[in-house]
């Protein structure tokens, strides 16, 4: 899955209101901001093969540090603490925290059995990727509705918090369309150097979110 983590996230600021959508993107995303590092480095592996599943040509072979549901949620763990250390808030910490192993969770539908509950361990997988309606559907029903939840508990200050949310919203949807219908890359260290922008992204939704104002009626009360 791509964009349902996104919208995972947007979604996350009607619970966490006080928490920017920049640190919810980068909770919700941490796996595959880690894993093209790993990668690159060839601590994890991965192949580019035609063919592999009808939605996407990569076969994830090795990657128990970015991708795995221990390593996850320990991150969680870490991300949460270090949240809670700078905002003092129990509930975006806890949001932010729960975030990093979403992405796994999110994942299961989709991959073939190649996602491990830790490392060395067994893996899981339920293949949704081999049908290309299901899983297109399946992201835009997430993500629409992660953005639908966003702009329902917040509203723009200013031209900058209109223009560029959709922008990314655009940008999202423009990488998933291409991901799936243009010639995949020709090696797994192409992937990873592509993989490698949607650091850009983090701080991104962090502008965006200084831009936009929770809503009154999405406002945490006492």
């Amino acid at each position: 899955m791509f964009l349902g983590h996104y919208g995972l996230a947007f979604a996350a600021k009607r619970v966490a209101p006080k928490t920017s959508l920049g640190t919810l993107t980068l909770a919700g995303n941490l796996a595959d901001c880690v894993w093209p590092i790993l990668l690159l480095l060839g601590v994890e592996r991965m192949r580019v093969v035609p063919g592999y599943t009808a939605y996407t040509p990569f076969a994830f072979d090795y990657y128990p540090w970015s991708h795995s549901l221990a390593i996850e949620a320990a991150a969680g763990l870490v991300l949460g603490l270090v949240v809670f250390a700078f905002q003092k808030d129990v509930r975006g910490a806890v949001v932010a925290g729960l975030l990093v192993p979403s992405h796994w969770f999110l994942d299961i539908p989709f991959h073939r059995p190649d996602l491990p509950l830790y490392p060395g361990g067994p893996k899981l997988g339920f293949g949704l990727w081999n049908s290309v309606s299901l899983s297109v559907l399946a992201e835009v029903l997430v993500f629409g509705g992660g953005v639908y939840l966003y702009l329902r508990t917040t509203r723009a200050k200013d031209t900058i918090g209109t223009a560029a949310f959709w922008v990314l919203v655009f940008l999202l949807f423009a990488i998933a369309a291409s991901s799936a219908l243009e010639r995949p890359p020709d090696s797994p260290t192409a992937v990873a150097f592509s993989a490698l922008g949607l650091w850009v992204l983090v701080p991104w939704t962090y502008w965006i979110d200084r831009h936009r104002s929770v809503r009154a009626h999405a406002a945490p009360r006492g």
